[in-house]
């Protein structure tokens, strides 16, 4: 089926030839075509070009795009979309000054999303986490990354990444899995986190590559969960699987996780809201690209990561939601893009391009994603009329989607 698009305002995020990412001062420069006209065959981008030089074309379906924005679909490169219940009551007791920090050693946090996870049913888990995705899928977003670590036994991860598979299957959004069986240390291995760590890599690493859940490993780098050390060992037992590394890192303090996990060659090192000069200097010349999470800065009212000095030192940066029950309920990109204009003091061209181009590279779908170039996959967002693309950010708390379109499918 072919659709087409036309007298779309601006189509943004127009590259012919697109790249893999964009860093630096290249962040700033976001190619759009005023005036355009945009073809969809099935669930590829099949061309584009202006309403000036429209050729005859037969199709199924025309949408009038008058005064209306087209930019590709968000790539949400980090997320905990597979979750059981919900955390309010934690969220309570931080407005009555607890930290995170201090929740989690009462028994809450982490721990206490595995315990109502591991006790809830394969299909019910299922069920609460369709739910979460079709409500992203309509706030715009067209690629995903689902971790696992609310589980931590072998057998609740294998479900969480049962479950991300199975959505994968059935919903036409693109889904990456990663596992994080080292998202936090069990009540019953307190006191052994090497005990802990050698379940996860002799039982839990062996089970999930046999059944090919996961595409990534990750690892909660952090003081008092776990070490660099424990990174190395964990990141060298995963490579034998073929699994790439994304870790959590620097998100309360800087431990030296940055370095290692350039080390291990990882895709990305997400959080990264407290940065030193060696960090920084530990990124220049990878391919690991740095993930911020601006909307968990916003609910945890933690520092945001510092962007703008990420960008002016000529690195790449994405973004993502970190959507999960603890920290960020919520998978909204559309204010993660609003949130590092405002926090993080990104242009809205930077934002749009980290939220997209650079959130594909972080998910491995540079080749699919991430914009509008002729070949990738037919995910767009069309938005209501609207002034400018700026104006996106501006109204961060409007709904400015009026259609989105994923692989193909209007939803």
């Amino acid at each position: 089926m072919k659709v087409l698009l036309t007298h779309i305002e601006e189509l943004l995020q127009v590259r012919d030839s697109a790249p893999i990412m964009v860093s630096g001062k290249d962040m700033a420069k976001l190619p759009t075509l005023k005036n355009a006209w945009l073809l969809l065959d099935g669930d590829r981008i099949a061309d584009y070009g202006s309403m000036d030089v429209l050729p005859q074309l037969e199709v199924s379906e025309t949408i009038d795009c008058s005064g209306k924005m087209v930019l590709p679909t968000w790539c949400d490169s980090h997320t905990h979309l597979v979750y059981a219940g919900n955390r309010e009551q934690e969220f309570v007791d931080r407005i009555n000054g607890l930290s995170y920090q201090e929740i989690a050693q009462k028994g809450g946090g982490i721990v206490n999303s595995a315990k109502k996870l591991q006790e809830t049913s394969q299909e019910e888990l299922y069920r609460q986490s369709a739910a979460r995705l079709e409500e992203v899928m309509q706030l715009g977003t067209g690629a995903i990354e689902i971790k696992s670590g609310y589980g931590l036994t072998t057998e609740a991860e294998l479900k969480m990444l049962r479950v991300a598979k199975k959505l994968a299957e059935n919903y036409p959004i693109s889904v990456r899995t990663t596992f994080l069986g080292a998202h936090a240390i069990p009540s019953e291995y307190k006191g052994d986190k090497e005990g802990y760590m050698d379940l996860i890599c002799n039982e839990m690493l062996p089970k999930v590559a046999a059944e090919n859940l996961a595409d990534y490993v990750d690892i909660f780098c952090e003081e008092g969960y776990f070490s660099v050390e424990d990174t190395h060992r964990l990141l060298s037992e995963a490579a034998v699987y073929h699994l790439i590394p994304k870790i959590h890192v620097n998100q309360f303090t800087a431990l030296g996780g940055i370095a290692m996990g350039v080390q291990h060659n990882a895709l990305s090192v997400d959080h990264l809201e407290v940065l030193t000069e060696a960090d920084i200097a530990a990124l220049h010349g990878s391919k690991t690209m740095p993930v911020a999470l601006p909307s968990c800065s916003y609910f945890l009212s933690i520092p945001y990561t510092p962007g703008r000095k990420l960008i002016d030192s000529g690195l790449p940066l994405a973004l993502a939601t970190d959507y999960n029950p603890g920290s960020t309920p919520s998978g909204n990109m559309n204010f993660v893009v609003a949130t590092a204009c405002i926090k993080m003091r990104l242009t809205p061209e930077e934002a749009i391009n980290a939220a997209t181009i650079n959130g594909a590279y972080a998910m491995g779908l540079s080749q699919t994603h991430g914009s509008i170039t002729k070949g990738k996959k037919a995910s767009i967002i069309i938005t209501k009329e609207v002034p400018s693309y700026g104006y996106l950010p501006y109204a961060f708390g409007s709904n400015l989607i009026d259609t989105v379109i994923i692989n193909g499918e209007r939803l």
